[in-house]
Protein backbone atom coordinates (compact mmCIF):
# COMPACT_ATOMS: atom_id res chain seq x y z
CA UNK A 1 0.00 0.00 0.00
CA UNK A 2 2.78 2.43 0.62
CA UNK A 3 4.41 1.99 -2.35
CA UNK A 4 1.37 2.64 -4.29
CA UNK A 5 0.52 5.85 -2.39
CA UNK A 6 4.20 6.84 -3.34
CA UNK A 7 3.63 6.58 -7.00
CA UNK A 8 0.48 8.46 -6.51
CA UNK A 9 2.29 10.74 -4.99
CA UNK A 10 5.49 10.74 -7.81
CA UNK A 11 3.07 11.08 -10.88
CA UNK A 12 1.49 14.08 -9.13
CA UNK A 13 4.32 15.57 -9.14
CA UNK A 14 5.69 14.73 -12.41
CA UNK A 15 2.82 16.60 -14.18
CA UNK A 16 3.42 20.08 -12.10
CA UNK A 17 3.34 22.63 -14.64
CA UNK A 18 4.99 26.20 -13.81
CA UNK A 19 3.37 29.49 -13.92
CA UNK A 20 5.83 30.63 -17.32
CA UNK A 21 4.65 32.59 -19.78
CA UNK A 22 4.09 29.81 -22.94
CA UNK A 23 7.36 31.28 -25.34
CA UNK A 24 5.74 29.86 -28.48
CA UNK A 25 3.09 32.47 -27.60
CA UNK A 26 5.89 34.74 -27.55
CA UNK A 27 7.36 33.62 -30.72
CA UNK A 28 3.84 33.90 -32.88
CA UNK A 29 3.54 37.16 -32.04
CA UNK A 30 6.49 38.60 -31.97
CA UNK A 31 6.92 39.28 -28.15
CA UNK A 32 9.59 39.82 -25.71
CA UNK A 33 8.80 38.36 -22.22
CA UNK A 34 8.81 41.96 -21.03
CA UNK A 35 6.07 42.86 -23.62
CA UNK A 36 3.60 40.32 -21.01
CA UNK A 37 5.11 40.39 -17.69
CA UNK A 38 6.40 42.39 -14.87
CA UNK A 39 9.57 40.21 -14.73
CA UNK A 40 11.55 40.74 -17.59
CA UNK A 41 12.97 37.01 -18.32
CA UNK A 42 8.87 36.08 -18.25
CA UNK A 43 6.71 34.20 -15.74
CA UNK A 44 4.32 35.61 -12.75
CA UNK A 45 2.30 38.07 -13.00
CA UNK A 46 1.35 39.72 -15.90
CA UNK A 47 1.40 43.28 -16.90
CA UNK A 48 -1.63 45.22 -18.37
CA UNK A 49 -0.08 43.78 -22.28
CA UNK A 50 -0.27 39.63 -20.64
CA UNK A 51 -3.67 40.43 -19.03
CA UNK A 52 -5.14 41.47 -22.10
CA UNK A 53 -3.49 38.88 -24.37
CA UNK A 54 -4.57 36.28 -21.72
CA UNK A 55 -8.02 37.89 -21.80
CA UNK A 56 -8.65 37.55 -25.32
CA UNK A 57 -7.09 34.03 -25.99
CA UNK A 58 -10.86 32.22 -25.23
CA UNK A 59 -13.12 31.33 -27.81
CA UNK A 60 -15.78 33.50 -26.24
CA UNK A 61 -14.54 36.00 -24.20
CA UNK A 62 -15.46 36.96 -20.83
CA UNK A 63 -19.01 39.61 -20.95
CA UNK A 64 -17.67 43.03 -21.08
CA UNK A 65 -18.13 44.07 -17.21
CA UNK A 66 -15.67 46.16 -15.51
CA UNK A 67 -12.29 44.34 -14.49
CA UNK A 68 -9.01 44.39 -13.94
CA UNK A 69 -5.74 42.83 -12.58
CA UNK A 70 -4.67 45.87 -10.20
CA UNK A 71 -5.65 47.18 -6.90
CA UNK A 72 -4.60 50.78 -7.70
CA UNK A 73 -2.15 52.46 -10.07
CA UNK A 74 0.58 50.91 -8.53
CA UNK A 75 -0.28 47.55 -7.41
CA UNK A 76 -1.44 44.27 -8.91
CA UNK A 77 -2.02 41.12 -8.74
CA UNK A 78 -2.24 37.69 -10.33
CA UNK A 79 -2.53 34.31 -9.56
CA UNK A 80 -2.94 30.46 -11.69
CA UNK A 81 -4.31 27.45 -10.19
CA UNK A 82 -3.90 23.72 -11.55
CA UNK A 83 -4.91 20.43 -11.00
CA UNK A 84 -5.40 17.03 -13.30
CA UNK A 85 -7.23 13.73 -13.37
CA UNK A 86 -4.46 11.11 -14.61
CA UNK A 87 -4.57 7.76 -15.88
CA UNK A 88 -1.94 5.66 -15.83
CA UNK A 89 -1.02 2.29 -16.92
CA UNK A 90 1.71 1.89 -14.40
CA UNK A 91 -0.85 1.69 -11.64
CA UNK A 92 -3.89 0.83 -14.22
CA UNK A 93 -5.67 3.26 -12.14
CA UNK A 94 -7.08 6.92 -12.48
CA UNK A 95 -7.12 9.77 -9.72
CA UNK A 96 -7.55 13.12 -9.82
CA UNK A 97 -4.30 15.63 -8.01
CA UNK A 98 -3.64 19.16 -6.91
CA UNK A 99 -0.71 20.51 -8.94
CA UNK A 100 -0.23 24.44 -8.16
CA UNK A 101 -1.77 26.81 -6.44
CA UNK A 102 0.25 30.42 -6.64
CA UNK A 103 -0.24 34.32 -6.14
CA UNK A 104 1.48 37.01 -7.28
CA UNK A 105 1.98 40.58 -7.14
CA UNK A 106 3.89 43.43 -8.46
CA UNK A 107 4.30 46.42 -6.89
CA UNK A 108 5.70 49.56 -8.79
CA UNK A 109 7.76 51.72 -6.43
CA UNK A 110 8.75 54.12 -9.13
CA UNK A 111 9.17 54.35 -12.85
CA UNK A 112 12.09 52.61 -12.62
CA UNK A 113 12.09 50.48 -9.69
CA UNK A 114 8.99 47.16 -9.08
CA UNK A 115 8.64 44.72 -6.34
CA UNK A 116 7.60 41.22 -8.01
CA UNK A 117 6.49 38.13 -5.52
CA UNK A 118 5.14 35.04 -5.63
CA UNK A 119 3.81 32.48 -3.19
CA UNK A 120 2.92 28.48 -4.40
CA UNK A 121 0.16 27.59 -1.04
CA UNK A 122 0.64 23.93 -2.12
CA UNK A 123 4.09 23.39 -3.09
CA UNK A 124 5.09 25.55 -0.94
CA UNK A 125 7.75 27.37 -2.88
CA UNK A 126 8.33 31.48 -3.45
CA UNK A 127 9.97 34.10 -5.01
CA UNK A 128 10.69 37.59 -4.36
CA UNK A 129 12.74 40.22 -6.13
CA UNK A 130 13.19 43.91 -6.69
CA UNK A 131 13.51 44.61 -10.40
CA UNK A 132 15.74 47.68 -11.12
CA UNK A 133 15.70 49.51 -14.46
CA UNK A 134 18.20 51.43 -14.16
CA UNK A 135 20.71 50.50 -17.11
CA UNK A 136 20.75 51.69 -20.72
CA UNK A 137 18.13 50.51 -23.21
CA UNK A 138 15.16 49.06 -21.07
CA UNK A 139 18.53 46.82 -18.82
CA UNK A 140 17.79 45.98 -15.52
CA UNK A 141 19.19 44.48 -12.15
CA UNK A 142 17.00 41.79 -10.83
CA UNK A 143 17.86 40.97 -6.97
CA UNK A 144 16.35 38.75 -4.65
CA UNK A 145 15.48 35.29 -5.27
CA UNK A 146 14.26 33.85 -8.19
CA UNK A 147 14.03 31.52 -11.33
CA UNK A 148 17.45 32.01 -13.47
CA UNK A 149 16.65 31.91 -17.12
CA UNK A 150 18.25 29.07 -19.11
CA UNK A 151 17.36 27.63 -22.66
CA UNK A 152 13.43 27.61 -24.03
CA UNK A 153 11.14 27.93 -20.68
CA UNK A 154 8.64 25.55 -21.69
CA UNK A 155 5.58 25.77 -18.44
CA UNK A 156 6.07 22.13 -18.81
CA UNK A 157 8.94 20.83 -16.68
CA UNK A 158 8.65 16.85 -17.80
CA UNK A 159 10.53 18.23 -21.08
CA UNK A 160 14.18 16.71 -20.21
CA UNK A 161 15.55 20.43 -21.21
CA UNK A 162 13.91 21.23 -18.43
CA UNK A 163 13.54 19.21 -15.03
CA UNK A 164 12.43 16.19 -16.55
CA UNK A 165 10.60 13.16 -14.52
CA UNK A 166 12.65 13.71 -11.70
CA UNK A 167 13.90 10.16 -12.13
CA UNK A 168 10.71 8.72 -10.68
CA UNK A 169 9.15 7.29 -14.17
CA UNK A 170 12.48 5.33 -15.19
CA UNK A 171 15.28 3.94 -13.87
CA UNK A 172 15.84 5.16 -9.98
CA UNK A 173 19.16 6.81 -9.99
CA UNK A 174 19.34 7.76 -13.00
CA UNK A 175 18.52 11.89 -13.29
CA UNK A 176 16.32 13.09 -16.48
CA UNK A 177 16.39 16.74 -16.72
CA UNK A 178 18.28 19.72 -16.21
CA UNK A 179 19.04 21.43 -12.69
CA UNK A 180 16.05 24.13 -14.03
CA UNK A 181 13.19 22.72 -12.27
CA UNK A 182 10.04 24.12 -10.81
CA UNK A 183 12.25 23.73 -7.58
CA UNK A 184 14.99 25.60 -8.59
CA UNK A 185 15.18 28.90 -7.12
CA UNK A 186 18.27 30.97 -6.76
CA UNK A 187 19.03 33.77 -4.27
CA UNK A 188 21.33 36.20 -5.92
CA UNK A 189 21.45 38.53 -8.57
CA UNK A 190 20.76 38.99 -12.62
CA UNK A 191 21.09 41.75 -15.27
CA UNK A 192 19.92 42.00 -18.24
CA UNK A 193 19.88 43.96 -21.44
CA UNK A 194 18.43 44.49 -24.80
CA UNK A 195 20.63 45.41 -27.64
CA UNK A 196 17.64 46.49 -29.77
CA UNK A 197 13.99 45.34 -30.18
CA UNK A 198 15.06 42.04 -31.40
CA UNK A 199 17.96 40.75 -28.66
CA UNK A 200 18.48 40.41 -25.25
CA UNK A 201 20.81 38.86 -22.75
CA UNK A 202 20.84 38.09 -19.33
CA UNK A 203 23.58 36.83 -16.85
CA UNK A 204 23.00 35.77 -13.31
CA UNK A 205 24.73 34.39 -10.01
CA UNK A 206 22.92 33.00 -7.04
CA UNK A 207 22.84 30.33 -4.62
CA UNK A 208 20.02 27.36 -4.32
CA UNK A 209 21.30 26.29 -1.24
CA UNK A 210 22.12 27.57 1.89
CA UNK A 211 23.90 28.00 3.86
CA UNK A 212 26.26 28.01 1.11
CA UNK A 213 27.69 24.24 0.87
CA UNK A 214 27.87 24.67 -3.02
CA UNK A 215 29.89 27.59 -4.80
CA UNK A 216 27.16 29.79 -6.90
CA UNK A 217 25.44 28.98 -9.88
CA UNK A 218 25.85 31.03 -13.26
CA UNK A 219 23.49 31.29 -15.56
CA UNK A 220 23.72 32.99 -19.12
CA UNK A 221 21.15 33.25 -22.04
CA UNK A 222 21.09 34.73 -24.91
CA UNK A 223 18.43 35.16 -27.46
CA UNK A 224 17.77 36.76 -30.90
CA UNK A 225 13.94 37.51 -32.59
CA UNK A 226 13.89 38.88 -36.01
CA UNK A 227 10.84 38.96 -38.43
CA UNK A 228 10.62 38.60 -41.91
CA UNK A 229 7.14 39.47 -42.78
CA UNK A 230 4.86 36.91 -41.46
CA UNK A 231 7.74 34.81 -40.40
CA UNK A 232 9.00 35.22 -36.83
CA UNK A 233 12.34 33.58 -35.58
CA UNK A 234 14.08 32.80 -32.43
CA UNK A 235 17.49 31.79 -31.84
CA UNK A 236 19.87 31.72 -29.38
CA UNK A 237 22.08 30.07 -26.63
CA UNK A 238 22.62 29.44 -23.11
CA UNK A 239 25.26 28.51 -20.22
CA UNK A 240 25.01 26.96 -16.94
CA UNK A 241 28.23 26.01 -14.32
CA UNK A 242 28.00 25.08 -10.82
CA UNK A 243 30.06 23.47 -8.64
CA UNK A 244 29.27 21.00 -5.75
CA UNK A 245 31.51 17.65 -5.97
CA UNK A 246 32.22 18.32 -9.56
CA UNK A 247 32.47 21.18 -11.95
CA UNK A 248 29.21 21.21 -13.79
CA UNK A 249 28.94 22.99 -17.75
CA UNK A 250 25.56 23.19 -19.54
CA UNK A 251 25.15 24.26 -22.99
CA UNK A 252 22.16 25.30 -24.88
CA UNK A 253 21.31 25.85 -28.46
CA UNK A 254 17.70 26.67 -29.84
CA UNK A 255 15.50 27.78 -32.07
CA UNK A 256 12.05 28.67 -33.15
CA UNK A 257 10.29 29.95 -36.39
CA UNK A 258 6.06 30.48 -36.25
CA UNK A 259 4.78 31.33 -39.55
CA UNK A 260 0.94 32.04 -39.81
CA UNK A 261 -1.05 29.45 -37.20
CA UNK A 262 1.99 26.96 -37.02
CA UNK A 263 5.01 26.94 -34.10
CA UNK A 264 7.96 25.22 -33.90
CA UNK A 265 10.72 25.00 -30.78
CA UNK A 266 13.46 23.10 -30.51
CA UNK A 267 16.66 22.83 -27.73
CA UNK A 268 19.42 20.37 -27.98
CA UNK A 269 21.62 20.46 -24.68
CA UNK A 270 25.17 19.13 -23.31
CA UNK A 271 25.93 18.99 -20.15
CA UNK A 272 29.28 17.95 -19.06
CA UNK A 273 30.28 15.96 -15.82
CA UNK A 274 26.48 16.67 -15.00
CA UNK A 275 26.13 12.54 -14.28
CA UNK A 276 29.68 11.31 -13.25
CA UNK A 277 33.11 12.82 -13.93
CA UNK A 278 34.58 13.41 -17.87
CA UNK A 279 31.05 12.23 -18.55
CA UNK A 280 28.48 14.38 -21.50
CA UNK A 281 24.97 14.01 -21.34
CA UNK A 282 22.78 15.39 -23.64
CA UNK A 283 18.75 16.73 -23.44
CA UNK A 284 16.32 17.18 -26.82
CA UNK A 285 12.75 19.03 -26.96
CA UNK A 286 11.21 19.91 -30.58
CA UNK A 287 7.83 20.90 -30.18
CA UNK A 288 4.76 21.64 -33.15
CA UNK A 289 1.68 22.98 -32.48
CA UNK A 290 -0.70 24.47 -34.94
CA UNK A 291 -3.79 26.64 -34.28
CA UNK A 292 -6.79 24.99 -35.48
CA UNK A 293 -9.47 27.82 -34.68
CA UNK A 294 -9.71 30.29 -31.91
CA UNK A 295 -9.15 29.08 -28.35
CA UNK A 296 -8.08 25.26 -29.98
CA UNK A 297 -3.78 24.45 -30.29
CA UNK A 298 -2.97 20.96 -31.10
CA UNK A 299 0.22 20.80 -29.64
CA UNK A 300 3.09 17.62 -30.18
CA UNK A 301 6.46 17.82 -28.27
CA UNK A 302 9.15 14.91 -28.22
CA UNK A 303 11.67 14.93 -25.61
CA UNK A 304 15.04 13.32 -25.18
CA UNK A 305 17.16 12.48 -22.61
CA UNK A 306 21.03 10.19 -23.12
CA UNK A 307 23.06 9.83 -19.43
CA UNK A 308 25.96 9.48 -21.16
CA UNK A 309 26.39 10.00 -24.78
CA UNK A 310 29.21 7.31 -24.96
CA UNK A 311 26.30 4.73 -24.11
CA UNK A 312 23.04 5.73 -26.36
CA UNK A 313 21.58 2.51 -25.89
CA UNK A 314 20.83 3.53 -22.49
CA UNK A 315 18.13 6.61 -22.92
CA UNK A 316 14.69 8.15 -22.25
CA UNK A 317 11.79 9.87 -24.60
CA UNK A 318 8.55 11.50 -24.34
CA UNK A 319 5.72 11.50 -26.71
CA UNK A 320 3.40 14.22 -25.83
CA UNK A 321 0.26 14.53 -28.02
CA UNK A 322 -2.71 16.60 -27.16
CA UNK A 323 -4.39 19.89 -27.29
CA UNK A 324 -4.51 23.20 -25.60
CA UNK A 325 -7.82 24.50 -25.15
CA UNK A 326 -9.49 28.08 -23.99
CA UNK A 327 -13.08 27.94 -24.02
CA UNK A 328 -13.32 30.37 -22.16
CA UNK A 329 -11.52 33.69 -20.69
CA UNK A 330 -8.41 32.51 -17.86
CA UNK A 331 -10.05 28.88 -18.07
CA UNK A 332 -7.68 26.42 -20.02
CA UNK A 333 -8.16 22.72 -20.44
CA UNK A 334 -5.23 20.85 -21.22
CA UNK A 335 -5.96 16.87 -23.00
CA UNK A 336 -2.68 15.16 -23.65
CA UNK A 337 -1.78 11.42 -23.81
CA UNK A 338 1.75 11.00 -23.12
CA UNK A 339 4.15 7.99 -24.65
CA UNK A 340 6.77 7.12 -22.44
CA UNK A 341 9.94 5.57 -23.65
CA UNK A 342 13.11 4.44 -22.62
CA UNK A 343 16.00 2.22 -23.53
CA UNK A 344 15.65 -0.82 -22.18
CA UNK A 345 12.33 -0.85 -21.90
CA UNK A 346 11.08 -2.25 -18.17
CA UNK A 347 7.16 -1.78 -18.45
CA UNK A 348 4.35 -0.12 -19.98
CA UNK A 349 4.32 3.66 -18.18
CA UNK A 350 2.17 5.54 -20.96
CA UNK A 351 -0.72 8.12 -18.89
CA UNK A 352 -3.63 10.37 -20.09
CA UNK A 353 -3.88 13.37 -18.41
CA UNK A 354 -6.54 16.13 -18.32
CA UNK A 355 -5.29 18.87 -16.70
CA UNK A 356 -7.23 22.10 -16.23
CA UNK A 357 -6.04 25.85 -15.28
CA UNK A 358 -7.50 28.71 -13.73
CA UNK A 359 -5.36 32.19 -13.88
CA UNK A 360 -6.17 35.89 -14.18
Amino acid sequence: MKHILLIVFVLSLIFINQSFSLPRFALKNGFQCKDCHSNPTGGIVRNDGGWSFGKKLAAYSTRDFEMSPKLNENISFGFDLRTQYLYSQALKRSDFHKMSGAFYTNVDLSEDINIVGKYDFIQRIWEGYGVLKILPNEGYFKVGSFSPAFGIRLDDHTAYTRGGDFNLLFAAGTRQGLIYNPFYIETGIEAGVFLSDLAFISLSAGQSNFPFFTDPTYTARFEITPQFGSINLLAGGSFGAYRDSLEVKMMAGFFGISVNDFTLLAEYDVMNNFLAREMKSSAFMAEASYKLTKGLEVVVRYDRFVPFTDKTDLNFSHLVLGFEIHPYSFIELRPQYRINMEKPTTVKNDAFVLQFHFWY
